[in-house]
């Protein structure tokens, strides 16, 4: 499980295609790791398979490759790094489980102020989970979302977030991955079962 509140960024070392999927080198600056940690790269959840104090290592399956952008990072890349939240750490942002929904694509990024306002498509997939005020992981970030259309919506980026993120890094026509808020999807799954049972008891089954 992981909170949305990245950690730091790490940029694509080495990238290696196998048969089953593929090999990323990742640099980073973290203290320790430890073989089979989680890590969230770019909100998507890997398990680190070798490291060193420089960098580490992390195997793309086939299905990850397929449904997600990582499929298509190159040396230099960079990406958002957040290790596993610990029993005992502090939660600041929403529950993120590093399971990409979709990966939608940046439709404008505009400066506000000191502030950012970046508009994203919003893939119909996801539409019933995306709700203004409602939280939404973008790359592995926990961020609220400003405002929602029928195709896009926005989130507003303070400086801090900005400069410590890869967000900094895409430009209009960019892919970005997003994972809906979790609560929503059991809340959705708990109504359903409630009204099939109200169904069912209407119809006197």
């Amino acid at each position: 499980m992981f909170t949305g509140i990245v950690e730091a960024t790490g940029e694509i070392q080495s990238v290696a295609e196998t048969d089953d999927g593929r090999r990323l080198s990742v640099s980073h600056d973290f203290d320790a790791l430890h073989h089979g940690q989680s890590i969230s790269v770019s909100g998507v959840c890997l398990t680190v398979e070798r490291f060193d104090e420089d960098t580490f290592e992390v195997f793309l399956a086939a299905e990850t490759v397929e449904k997600t952008y990582l499929g298509s990072v190159v040396e230099g890349s960079v990406v958002n790094l957040e290790r596993a939240l610990a029993a005992d750490g502090r939660f600041d942002g929403h529950l993120v489980q590093g399971h990409v929904d979709t990966t939608a694509t940046v439709e404008a990024v505009d400066r506000v102020g000191e502030d950012w306002r970046y508009t994203f498509s919003l893939p119909p997939e996801i539409g019933q989970y995306v709700v203004t005020k409602g939280s939404v992981a973008l790359d592995g970030i926990s961020l609220t979302v400003a405002a929602r259309g029928t195709e896009t919506f926005d989130v507003a980026i303070i400086p801090t977030t900005y400069d410590l993120t890869s967000l900094s890094e895409k430009e209009a026509g960019d892919p970005i991955h997003v994972e809906v808020d979790v609560v929503a999807k059991y809340v959705e799954s708990m109504l359903e079962g409630y009204l099939d049972g109200v169904e069912d008891r209407l119809a006197g089954r």
